[in-house]
């Protein structure tokens, strides 16, 4: 039987949401080993001069406990 812990981090890029998604795991991965899953809760957009300024994404990182 495995046992599962699930993180919610946030984290934001200029590019897009798929990078600030892919910078939250990798970020996650230093400290956080056996991830299994990320699911994207919530996405925002921060704009300014009426243009998308900061892509933000809200993570829920599932890993395994060993």
């Amino acid at each position: 039987m495995s046992v599962m812990k699930v993180l919610e981090i946030m984290a934001e890029s200029e590019k897009g949401w798929e990078d600030a998604t892919a910078k939250a795991v990798a970020k996650a991965s230093e400290t956080v080993k056996n991830i299994r899953s990320a699911y994207v809760q919530d996405q925002s957009v921060t704009v300014k001069d009426n243009k998308p300024a900061m892509y933000r994404v809200d993570l829920k990182i599932t890993f395994e406990v060993n």
